[in-house]
């Protein structure tokens, strides 16, 4: 297992066939306000790939968008909305189709409140993750070995949680519903940016 980090675009070539998991790093929560800085990437074959962004940047990364905007492969996340979004917004791409973990949670794990990637891990996987780099300084000039090492984490055990949570909508006969919002976060995302990130456009009042 290694982690592979490259500065604005990746390696033509890098990823063979299959799904990708995906994950970002952002200045902040504000989309249009707070930088896309990093996105993540592994195949679940053992390697971690970190694409990172300077500030100024035109985000002119070929290789990368084309891998995001395959519509024959599917993007593995945990809380895709966000994660789409910025893409979107920075990138210029949809980076669809997607399969998205803390979705298929919410769905099929009504037994608790706690859908979080390291709640995830720990039951599904026995792997123990940690936060401690969540809110550090993503836009630095130079990333920490820990920085880069939590941004990993954060795709690399995508691949193998996708399994489990997928076992268990097949159980519980919930995995139409789940491909049916899978497919509708794209929308989410526009919506998103479109300025309806805090309302419900489905309720009542």
């Amino acid at each position: 297992m290694a982690v592979h980090f490259h500065e604005n675009d990746i390696p033509a070539g890098v990823f063979g066939e299959g799904a990708i998991a995906v994950d970002t790093e952002t200045m902040g929560l504000a989309t249009p306000r707070d930088r896309l800085c990093l996105v993540q990437l592994a195949d679940g074959q053992g390697d971690e790939h970190l694409v990172r962004f300077a500030p100024g940047s035109a985000y002119d990364a070929p290789n990368l968008k084309a891998l995001l905007g395959d519509r024959d492969r599917v993007k593995i996340y945990h809380f895709a909305r966000f994660d789409l979004a910025a893409i979107a917004h920075y990138m210029g791409v949809m980076a669809a189709p997607v399969y998205c973990t803390k979705t298929a949670s919410r769905l099929v794990r009504t037994y608790t409140d706690r859908h979080g990637l390291k709640e995830l891990c720990k039951e599904l996987l026995g792997e123990e993750i940690s936060k401690q780099q969540q809110s550090s300084d993503w836009g630095a000039a130079e990333l920490s070995d820990a920085q880069k090492d939590y941004a990993a984490s954060d795709v690399r055990f995508l691949h193998r949680l996708r399994d489990a949570l997928e076992a268990m909508l097949e159980r519980e006969r919930r995995d139409d519903l789940a491909r049916a919002c899978f497919d509708f976060l794209p929308w989410r995302a526009d919506l998103d940016l479109a300025g309806w990130a805090e309302q419900d456009i489905f309720a009542h009042v």
